[in-house]
């Protein structure tokens, strides 16, 4: 796990490009403490900062090159079925012959993979990733990133330079872009908490999609899809057996575990005490031969623990158990810290940061994570919600001016009612309608007052959901799991688990979106998976390893006590650097104060995650110096 950049430049001297590397390098340092790399050839500048997980001995050091000195190769990220590859790989094949490995590393056996099979070499690879390599002689730069895009890979590019980095941060800081807001992306950021890739905040910077890798040759980019989401579902017939399929999903989940314990550093585990975590530690706990370290956030406000469920499964497992206790002291006191590491702004990742920085506190450097779980197995409401609307499709046969009509009298003094009423009032009851309005925060006309846009970009989750496949006869629960996925799971969760762990240098896995689990479950249909229990086919294909107070429970998610903490200890947090939104950027300051005002009115529709996330934003462009377009 490290830190990787890239500079492919026609017009930088050697001089400009070595110098801009190493400011690109040192805004990385965060994410590799144990080693720093350089290599530049002919106006190729590759650098590399190393977390050592796997050989961590100094000959596993990047950049990389191969044997005969043509291939170099940056890499982020674990592959997790390296050792298959690599005995593969040194065996001869009809015109290749057997690799000589150097090292233990995955890196170098990336390597070899690429110069044997070339960029289909990508379609082998189980694990997380973000990888360049260039080839000396025919010039061309092959960059890639993982399936699922659980590694993030940023880049700006123009008719003579492709730059990349795993961060923005050294993209911008090394002058390749100017510090500008995209002005369609602050629409998305307002309307979602977040930028939906591959657009960015920042103006001229994007982000490679999840299962797509790119080719840079003679001043040139092409880009490529080689595994596609919205492929894997439907395939499935429903006529295996339940508990056949519940057999399946619970050894390709165990596969996954037991793949991602791989690694010559101490690790452990996050523990909610939910059912993904806890199913997690409860296959680890099997595998290991050791103790496994679970780490759990508690909170001195009994409303937002979960240290009864967390305590519970550290008990069954006999885990070496670590509870993280937060007072408002504590957290105001590591607030500083989570934003300052935030490389992207977003409406969540200070309680991803701070229970990764007591685990990396404890000695561990890697640790697995039940991120994936919800989105896999129909855990959030929006599962049950996309059913019910399914079974309402005959309110279709209303001519919609009758609809709009009977939006007008629905109750609008809460969210819920807000956009109800506002679904009521679409051109078709539809899941492809209903989606985009379930992970709205603002809705288009708030967003327009707070953008000062009349005109709003085409919706980012909209564009994504009508693409998905439509089979939503057998398959409408698989379409709701792409969709969480492809939007909030990729473009919140990921990233903040990424940005917000490896600010710490702590290395996260995640066993749910081990793609053969991925695949596999979005190709089953929905009889298997309906929600009438909290994520029935889970809990069912793992039922002698939970314990039922685990399964039973209601869920709670992990949050903080923002509501309480945002009027009163972090009052003067929020109202200054909402004031640094309204300097920095278009945003209406009459109505962002009007809003702020509602909040601390106790307004129902203007709840803290309405607001918090425009004070992560007003943080974030205050902290890297912006200026307004």
């Amino acid at each position: 796990m490290c830190g990787i950049n890239g500079i492919l430049s026609s017009k930088l001297t050697e001089k400009e490009g070595k110098e801009k590397l190493q400011k690109m390098n040192t805004a990385l340092a965060h994410r590799g403490p144990n080693a720093e790399g350089s290599w530049n050839s002919q106006q190729v500048f590759l650098g590399h900062r190393r977390l050592s997980i796997i050989d961590l001995s100094e000959s596993s050091n990047q950049p990389m090159l191969s044997n005969d000195g043509r291939y170099v190769i940056v890499y982020n990220g674990e592959l997790y079925n390296y050792k298959d590859l690599k005995f593969e790989l040194q065996r001869s094949m009809q015109g290749s012959l057997p690799y000589v490995f150097r090292t233990g590393s995955d890196t170098e056996v990336i390597l070899a993979a690429y110069i044997r099979w070339g960029k289909e070499c990508i379609e082998r690879f189980n694990g997380m990733f973000a990888l360049a390599i260039h080839d000396t002689q025919t010039k061309e730069t092959f960059i890639a990133r993982d399936r699922l895009g659980i590694k993030p890979l940023y880049y700006t590019s123009n008719d003579h330079q492709f730059i990349f980095s795993s961060e923005i941060r050294p993209i911008i800081q090394s002058g390749f872009v100017d510090k500008k807001i995209d002005e369609n992306a602050l629409v998305e950021y307002i309307q979602y908490q977040t930028v939906h890739a591959p657009l960015t905040i920042v103006k001229d910077v994007y982000m490679l999609m999840p299962g797509h890798y790119c080719i840079w040759k003679n001043n040139s980019q092409e880009t490529f899809c080689y595994w596609d989401i919205k492929k894997k579902a439907e395939n499935g017939e429903g006529k295996t057996p339940y508990n056949e399929v519940c057999k399946n999903v619970n050894d390709l989940l165990h596969k996954a575990v037991e793949r991602r314990l791989v690694a010559d550093v101490p690790f452990g585990a996050f523990l909610s005490g939910g059912i993904d975590s806890s199913a997690i530690v409860g296959i680890m706990s099997g595998i290991s031969t050791e103790k496994v370290n679970t780490f759990s956030v508690t909170f001195n406000e009994q409303d937002f623990s979960e240290e009864q469920f967390s305590d519970i499964v550290a008990k069954k497992f006999n885990t070496e158990h670590h509870n993280i206790r937060l007072s408002v002291n504590d957290f105001l006191s590591e607030l500083p810290e989570a934003l300052e590491a935030m490389d992207h702004p977003g409406g969540d990742g200070p309680n991803s940061y701070v229970v990764s920085k007591a685990t990396k506190n404890a000695g561990i450097t890697m640790a697995l994570s039940g991120l994936g779980g919800d989105e896999l197995f129909c855990g959030y409401d929006v599962f049950t919600r996309a059913l019910q609307i399914k079974s309402k499709s005959w309110m279709n046969l209303v001519p919609r001016m009758f609809r709009i009509g009977g939006a007008s009298f629905v109750n609008k003094k809460s969210i819920a009612g807000e956009k109800k009423a506002a679904f009521l009032s679409k051109p078709i009851l539809n899941f492809d309608y209903f989606y985009p309005l379930s992970r709205m925060v603002y809705n288009d006309t708030q967003v327009q007052m707070l953008s000062g846009q009349n005109e709003l970009p085409f919706n980012a989750v909209y564009k994504t959901v009508r693409k998905l496949p439509t089979d939503e006869k057998n398959h409408l629960l698989s379409k709701c799991s792409q969709a969480e996925m492809s939007t909030y799971m990729q473009n919140v969760l990921l990233r903040d688990a990424d940005q917000m762990s490896m600010a710490v240098a702590l290395e996260v896995r995640v066993p749910f979106l081990d793609y053969k689990l991925v695949e596999y479950v979005l190709g089953l249909t929905d009889k298997y998976k309906q929600p009438v229990t909290p994520k029935k086919l889970l809990t069912d294909s793992l039922v002698d390893l939970l314990p039922p107070e685990i399964v039973n429970r209601k869920k709670m998610g992990f949050t903080f006590p923002w509501k309480h903490w945002m009027k009163n200890e972090l009052k003067q947090f929020c109202e200054d650097n909402l004031t640094h939104l309204q300097n920095k950027s278009s945003i209406n300051k009459t109505y962002l104060q009007g809003l702020w005002n509602r909040f601390l009115n106790d307004d129902p529709l203007i709840t803290w995650s309405r607001i918090w996330h425009l004070v992560v934003l007003g943080h974030w462009l205050n902290k890297m110096e912006f200026e307004k377009n």
